[in-house]
């Protein structure tokens, strides 16, 4: 009979020690798992910045920039539609939203800048007028897109396509053509003409400031001046 209880005592032991051994072996399976999924993991989303790191590489140096700007542009172009659809102002709903510390950064960006640089010729001049004009395109892409899927294969003209006179400008681009026709035309007013330089002409000056004065006091005394000056001329002045 101790026997017995002897046997049962011994197999009563057992059991929690094998349930411990199998609860530990099953914590480490998990655990072992779970570093198997991590691993996994982090290989797939190395790989990942790989690929885009590589993307990246083969990009534009200046690609961050350009897309920072398209990005600018489209929210700026979304919230004008959104203040013409509420009857907004733009310019002033968009100066409601510059902070203190933005207008005191562009005024002294302002004063570092100078807007003139001047030319010293025509072609200098030309040339500036060229930035200007280009800085100002703003090409309708959504135009052009519907356009191309118009006209098929005939958008893109061959050496047999006949394109001369098939192209009718827009009412707004017109009126865009006219308005910078007659800004061009108002600032030339403000110019005054250049005058020839005379070779014949009388030096009666020592510099450029005092011919100014000299022609200033011509237009001014020149009537009452001219005979005395006649006589000094010819010699029989009193």
């Amino acid at each position: 009979m101790a026997s017995c209880d002897e046997g049962t005592a011994t197999a009563t032991e057992a059991e929690p020690a094998e349930t411990l051994a199998s609860e530990k072996r099953e914590a480490r399976l998990r655990k072992f798992r779970e570093l198997h999924f991590k691993r996994n993991e982090a290989r797939k989303l190395n790989q990942q910045e790989v690929v885009e790191e590589d993307k990246r590489l083969k990009l534009p140096a200046n690609w961050e920039a350009k897309k920072a700007r398209l990005e600018w542009e489209i929210a700026e172009s979304e919230k004008k539609k959104e203040c013409a659809a509420s009857g907004k102002d733009y310019d002033r709903v968009k100066l409601l939203e510059v902070t203190a510390d933005e207008a005191e950064r562009w005024e002294r960006k302002k004063k570092k800048k100078n807007p003139d640089q001047g030319f010293a010729g025509y072609a200098e001049a030309q040339f500036r007028q060229y930035q200007r004009l280009t800085k100002q395109i703003r090409p309708d892409l959504e135009s052009y897109s519907k356009l191309r899927d118009e006209s098929g294969e005939d958008f893109y003209p061959t050496t047999n396509s006949l394109i001369y006179g098939t192209h009718t400008p827009s009412k707004e681009g017109i009126d865009r053509m006219v308005e910078d026709v007659e800004k061009q035309i108002e600032k030339r007013a403000k110019y005054s003409r250049r005058r020839a330089y005379n070779d014949d002409a009388d030096i009666d000056y020592i510099n450029e400031r005092n011919a100014k004065f000299n022609k200033k006091a011509e237009r001014f005394y020149g009537k009452y001046t001219a005979e005395i000056k006649q006589n000094l001329e010819r010699g029989t002045a009193v």
